[in-house]
């Protein structure tokens, strides 16, 4: 039996995992004909890269050659296989992640693009991401990827210090970042994010606010704050367990996000996500999904998605993984179609608590309709209206219940991590107190 504490921690955990696997943006999506059940995201992974960065752990590989047209056969085949499987009509947004998928050739990007539109309906304006790092970033390569079919770019950026971006193990300098940043928003207007790290060890708040402010004079309309994570096996963590780098202090980190936030917000961005800040309505369609718990398929080496198996009732929702290291997925894909390594059926309680821990992480939080679609027994004022720990946190104005759902308050999404292991256990509870536990030997 999990204990609804540590289960909370579970789903807090997952969400952070979710977070930055995908290093995406969220937002919000024009209404689509098809019902839930026949739309979905597809995130596409391309796991090689030129090296390892000093704080990534990752899924991803660094070849002394890479087979590009086995490859790319392989990602056409799963992601044929897997539209079928999920009997999906109508794919919303398309993402290359990595790995370094500015590495790939744009005729691998146009190949999936391609494949995806054989077999559902791809929108000319769907959103197409694609993940670039400035060293593989040419403005000749970023424009051979938008005639692919790519209209929009992440751009891992990290830092606009040399001497950080040397401890991240990031292969690209500061000016050679803003040039791709140029050269990118020239090609893609409007439609280019990037990503600015956070508490790394020994950074100092200043500094780092200082390195937003010129980055506004750069950027595009969107923007993603992520803390670093020091994670057991990457050479950052080795050092640090050593001593040869201070540990990252959570306190500092804690009000450079929170400076920051404010900073963006007087610059005119909203943020719409805990890590994600556009302006000019940029936001972006793909992320909103994960946020919203739609269906999403993961395609490539190590990538995760959810999905309702075609003709399962609509309800047998699964947590999917594909295998991790490339020539093994390479082969499965060959024997079977695709490279699922692991299936997890869904049960009603953990897509509801999905759906909360998720949906609280946006600016919109959780309308009451939405929560609706999902089916729950019980409405959100059921759960969270009587409950004592639940209406503190109202009237600390760290949660919003009214009616247009539940959300956080701009003080309450810095603090989600702790609202939710109040949330999810109130969530648990009811569930329990509504629903028959089965019969002894049942």
């Amino acid at each position: 039996m999990v204990l609804p504490a540590a289960r909370a921690r579970g789903l807090v955990a997952a969400a952070k995992a979710a977070q930055r696997r995908r290093r995406v943006d969220s937002g919000g999506g024009s209404p689509s004909p098809e019902p839930a059940s026949r739309r979905a995201a597809v995130y596409v992974h391309w796991p090689y890269c030129e090296k390892r960065c000093s704080y990534c752990n990752f899924n991803k590989y660094i070849p002394r050659g890479v087979e590009e047209a086995a490859m790319r056969n392989c990602l056409v085949t799963e992601v044929q296989t897997l539209l079928r499987l999920s009997g999906v009509q109508r794919v919303e947004s398309v993402f290359f992640g990595g790995g370094t998928p500015s590495l790939a050739s744009p005729h691998t990007v146009a190949a999936v693009l391609e494949a995806v539109a054989q077999i559902a309906h791809l929108p000319a304006d769907s959103e197409v991401t694609l993940e670039a790092n400035p060293t593989s970033s040419p403005a000749s390569r970023l424009a051979e990827f938008g005639a692919a079919g790519v209209n929009r770019l992440s751009i891992g950026l990290q830092s606009l210090d040399d001497t950080e971006l040397q401890l991240l193990g990031r292969t690209h300098s500061t000016s050679s970042a803003l040039r791709t940043l140029a050269e990118a928003r020239r090609l893609f207007p409007g439609r280019v994010s990037v990503d600015l790290m956070l508490g790394l060890p020994a950074q100092q708040v200043g500094p780092w606010l200082r390195q937003l402010q010129e980055l506004l004079h750069h950027c595009d309309d969107h923007l993603s704050l992520y803390q670093l994570s020091l994670e057991r096996g990457t050479a950052l963590f080795a050092q640090v367990q050593r001593g040869v780098l201070p540990a990252p202090d959570p306190e500092l980190a804690a009000e450079m996000y929170q400076e920051g936030r404010a900073l963006l917000r007087e610059a005119g961005f909203r943020q719409y996500e805990v890590s994600n800040f556009a302006r000019n309505g940029a936001l972006s369609t793909h992320n909103w999904t994960y946020w919203q718990c739609g269906q999403y398929l993961g395609i490539g080496p190590g990538a995760h998605g959810r999905f309702t198996l075609q003709g399962a009732g609509g309800h047998a929702r699964e947590a999917r993984i594909q295998t991790l290291e490339p020539d093994n997925w390479m082969k499965e894909v060959m024997l079977f179609g695709h490279g699922t390594r692991k299936r997890v059926p869904l049960g009603k309680l953990e897509l509801l608590e999905e759906v909360l821990a998720m949906g609280l992480r946006t600016d919109v939080g959780l309308t009451h309709q939405h929560w609706q679609q999902f089916e729950p027994p019980l409405t959100l004022w059921d759960i969270f209206g009587a409950n004592k720990e639940v209406k503190e946190l109202l009237e600390q104005d760290l949660l919003l219940l009214d009616h247009r759902g539940l959300r956080c308050s701009w003080q309450g999404l810095a603090v989600l991590d702790s609202l939710l292991l109040t949330l999810l256990p109130r969530l648990q509870e009811a569930w329990h107190q509504t629903t028959p536990s089965p019969a002894p030997g049942g």
